[in-house]
């Protein structure tokens, strides 16, 4: 379970050296209204609600694994909310929701129903970011991480039947906690 991995190794999944990427970052909150509110899903480390609280954000950051939001907390100094996807229950609450390589671990048959709880807990008009590892077929990393590895055409139709205006993926050449070399799809999107 991806989970557990990020529970065993949260010190130095968190403290790794990781810079934000400023180019993505900048770009999401650009397209926000000045001190937005943004729910960022999967806060890893803390690097980028760091980057976002220094901009003059309001960011509500979560984790589902909770020795990793406690790593986070270290580097934000504010809590760091451990829930999991499913149990996101907010309504219109966020100008912004940004999940950097998080819901790439929930499983293909159940991203629907998260991107509708994603969606009910923008406000209208609402910006979402996500990025995910690109492929053909679910599967597991060599730490035995679980990805859902979906194809840009797949992503689009997933967001098109949900109701998302304004969609955009991009794709670029990347990696990960694993040092392989990865494609990486960047979504943008809005309720």
């Amino acid at each position: 379970m991806s989970i557990s991995f990020y529970d065993d190794n949260a010190e130095a999944y968190a403290t790794r050296d990781r810079k934000p990427k400023a180019t993505r970052l900048d770009a999401f909150l650009a397209a926000l209204p000045e001190q937005a509110r943004i729910l960022e899903l999967g806060c890893g480390g803390g690097q980028d609600c760091a980057y976002m609280l220094s901009k003059g954000f309001d960011v509500t950051p979560t984790d589902g694994s909770a020795a990793l939001a406690r790593q986070a907390e270290k580097l934000v100094g504010r809590p760091v909310k451990v829930m999991r996807f499913e149990d996101l229950s907010a309504s219109e609450e966020f100008g912004g929701i940004w999940a950097e390589a998080s819901l790439l671990h929930v499983p293909r048959a159940d991203l629907p129903g998260i991107l509708t709880l994603i969606r009910n807990a923008l406000k209208q008009d609402g910006v979402f970011h996500a990025s995910f590892k690109a492929g053909t077929a679910e599967g597991h990393d060599s730490f035995g991480r679980y990805y859902n590895y979906p194809s840009s055409e797949w992503l689009q139709e997933l967001l098109v039947d949900g109701g998302w205006r304004h969609i955009a993926i991009n794709e670029a050449d990347g990696g990960g906690y694993d040092n392989k070399p990865t494609r990486w799809l960047y979504l943008s999107a809005s309720k």
